[in-house]
């Protein structure tokens, strides 16, 4: 009796190796179907490679185009920076003017009413004679 028992369960055994055996069988992928697997990676491949150039290519362009407007920023700093310089030498030298002007002018006025102030003084005296000290006698 043990041995049907035994030789069932050996039976069960190979089947389902074989079963399992099969099964995997199945499961592998055809060498066609490898084939397209292993062409779509390479297309894959060579699309990733495409767009990491594409990358580096953007890269490169933008350093360039941001070196290219720093360029520019500064030049506009510097150009900003000379016209103020420009506009204070000519504000002060326009004050300077104004200045030199205003004195030379005061000068003058100074000397005019100095002038008149001694006519003034003159015409007075002129009118207005001094008077004598009576003298007694």
């Amino acid at each position: 009796m043990k041995r049907p028992l035994h030789k069932a369960l050996i039976l069960v055994f190979a089947i389902s190796i074989i079963c399992a055996a099969g099964c995997q069988e199945a499961e592998k992928p055809s060498e066609k179907k490898a084939r397209v697997i292993a062409a779509q990676n390479m297309e894959l491949e060579k699309q990733v490679a495409e767009l990491d150039k594409q990358i580096d290519d953007l890269k490169t362009q933008h350093t360039a185009k941001l070196g290219l407007e720093q360029k520019k920023l500064a030049n506009c700093q510097k150009q900003t920076a000379d016209c103020r310089q420009q506009l204070k030498e000519g504000m002060e030298k326009k004050v300077n003017d104004i200045l030199i002007v205003s004195i030379e002018e005061s000068a003058k006025l100074h000397k005019e009413n100095a002038k008149l102030k001694a006519e003034i003084a003159e015409l007075k005296a002129k009118l207005n004679p001094p008077k004598e000290p009576e003298k007694k006698e």
